[in-house]
C-alpha cells in the first residue's frame, strides 16, 4: 500500500500549500498579478502607517481633539485591512480578491485629487497616490491577470457549461 493511498495531514498540508504558491491550473502567476499585489499591499501598508500615526497624535494631544484622532485612526487601521486582504488574495489567485483591490484603487483616486489641490508637500502625495491608483487599476483589469485569478468574462460561463 503507497502512501498516495492514505495520505496523511502532513501530506495533505503540504499539497494544499503547493497549490497556493505562484503555479495553479493556467500555469505560473503573471507578473502584472504580483505586481498588483504589491501595489494593493504598499497602500495597505501606507493606511496602517496613517492610522497609527492618527492614534499616537490622538493620544499624545490635550484638548478635545483626542476622541475624534482615536477613532479616525481606528477608523484608518481597519480600512487597511481591505488592501491587505486583497493584496494577500491576490498573490494566493484567488478570483475575489479582484474586487477589493480594485475598489481600493478607484477609493484612492479622490484621495489623490483633493491631495493634489494642495498648496504643499501633499502635491507630491497625491501625485504618488494618483500614479498607484491608476496603475493598480491597469494591472488589475490586465487580462492575464484575470485569466490567472479564474474571472470569466461575460458569456464566457455559459461557453463552458456547453464543453
Amino acid at each position: 500500500m503507497s502512501s498516495k493511498q492514505n495520505p496523511t495531514p502532513e501530506t495533505t498540508a503540504a499539497t494544499a500549500a503547493d497549490a497556493d504558491t505562484d503555479t495553479g491550473p493556467a500555469g505560473p502567476r503573471p507578473r502584472r498579478l504580483t505586481y498588483a499585489a504589491v501595489l494593493s499591499a504598499l497602500e495597505g501598508l501606507a493606511l496602517v502607517a496613517g492610522g497609527v500615526w492618527m492614534l499616537v497624535l490622538g493620544v499624545t494631544r490635550d484638548g478635545g481633539d483626542r476622541q475624534q484622532a482615536v477613532t479616525g485612526g481606528i477608523t484608518v487601521l481597519v480600512l487597511a485591512l481591505l488592501p491587505l486582504l486583497a493584496a494577500r488574495g491576490l498573490l494566493l489567485r484567488r478570483g475575489w480578491s479582484r474586487g477589493p483591490a480594485v475598489i481600493t484603487q478607484i477609493m484612492a483616486l479622490p484621495v489623490a485629487y483633493s491631495l493634489l489641490q494642495a498648496d504643499s508637500v501633499a502635491v507630491w502625495a497625491g501625485v504618488a497616490l494618483a500614479v498607484v491608483a491608476v496603475a493598480g487599476l491597469v494591472l488589475l483589469v490586465n487580462p492575464a491577470t484575470t485569466r490567472a485569478l479564474g474571472i470569466k468574462g461575460p458569456g464566457r460561463a455559459r461557453e463552458t457549461e456547453r464543453q
